[in-house]
């Protein structure tokens, strides 16, 4: 090899869609950093439902039809998977000065993917920030997929302090971070989860944990300011009744009818259902990290595997029973 060619990094990718097996090991060159990009040295990365999704082209009911035109016809158009990382500033392009060599940071691509790779650049200023100290890489990789989804949802639901918020679903990436980041703002919360999970999303400030084995919110005569349905179990058909008047209803994840309805249940019905997808913006990263620094959103692993065996986490989250996020782990550090 030519002394002043780097040797190739290593990459996953889905060449077309089906189950964690289609996933390949594949060489590629190193990439270099644009103007205004920082390359980093990926620690670790997480397996998200969204990555699932996109390799399996399982989509909520409705969307069907239209994936392959958004995702690609034959596979994804993307084919190197992953939302979000945390790694270390190996090389920074011209004109960066937010950043220098050694700094180590959390990134999300978010829909542009890619993180399933030893490398990647990003742009700075873009969706990056230095890694909150008091994380690990494990960690600090699952800052942003739960997070900035409830940064968007809570944001566009002008949620604040006082408010009574019940989150369906709150044992994933995605729920964790709901029930966090509205205790943050001060909202009264009451968490949905399953037998296993009830101690454990306690401990994360749940004013009130309901097992959805034993009871059904939506029978309990409680209302709520906002209701967080993070695993599409609770439509506006069965927990309308449980949202105050003027109350909101956030659809993280609903069928293409859920969206469709959502305006005219809006107009008619004196209560709001948020839906759609979210807005990724650059300074939600930022945003997530400072909140992390000061302890108020702490991401939740559920395990961690090395990158061989990132069909083996794929075939765990395809099971649906994660609880937190699914992180892989690349080059080995410390701290």
């Amino acid at each position: 090899m030519d002394p002043g060619v780097s040797p190739p990094v290593k990459a996953v990718i889905a060449p077309t869609y089906g189950p964690p097996e289609i996933l390949q090991f594949v060489d590629l060159p190193k990439p270099v950093p644009k103007d205004g990009e920082v390359l980093i040295r990926v620690r670790a990365t997480t397996v998200s439902s969204g990555d699932w999704r996109v390799r399996s082209l399982q989509l909520p009911g409705g969307f069907g039809p239209l994936g392959r035109l958004a995702l690609g016809f034959r596979g994804p158009r993307q084919p190197i998977l992953g939302t979000e990382l945390s790694g270390e500033v190996e090389a920074i392009g011209r004109s960066v000065t937010a950043f220098k060599v050694g700094d180590h940071v959390v990134a999300f691509p978010g829909a542009a993917q890619g993180c399933h790779a030893e490398y990647r650049c990003v742009a700075a200023p873009g969706p990056i920030a230095l890694k909150p100290p008091n994380l690990s890489f494990e960690q600090a990789a699952s800052l942003c997929f739960g997070g900035a989804t409830m940064l968007d949802f809570y944001r566009r639901a002008a949620l604040h302090a006082g408010d009574h918020v019940l989150v369906n679903g709150a044992s994933g990436t995605v729920g964790t971070a709901a029930v966090q980041l509205a205790k943050h703002v001060g909202a009264r919360v009451t968490a949905v989860c399953g037998t296993a999970n009830v101690e454990r999303i306690r401990t994360l400030g749940a004013d009130h944990v309901i097992d959805y084995t034993q009871e059904d919110f939506t029978q309990g005569g409680e209302t709520y300011t906002a209701i967080v349905d993070v695993v599409g179990t609770a439509p506006f058909s069965r927990c309308g009744p449980s949202l105050s008047p003027g109350g909101r209803l956030l659809v993280v994840l609903g069928t293409l009818l859920d969206l469709l309805r959502a305006p005219w249940i809006s107009l008619t019905s004196g209560k709001k259902v948020i839906a759609g997808p979210t807005a990724e913006r650059p300074e939600y990263v930022q945003q997530l990290a400072d909140l992390a620094s000061a302890g108020h959103f702490i991401p939740v692993v559920d395990r961690c595997y090395p990158f061989e065996q990132i069909v083996e986490a794929h075939r765990y989250v395809d099971a649906g029973h994660k609880r937190g996020s699914v992180v892989i782990q690349l080059h080995s550090h410390s701290g």
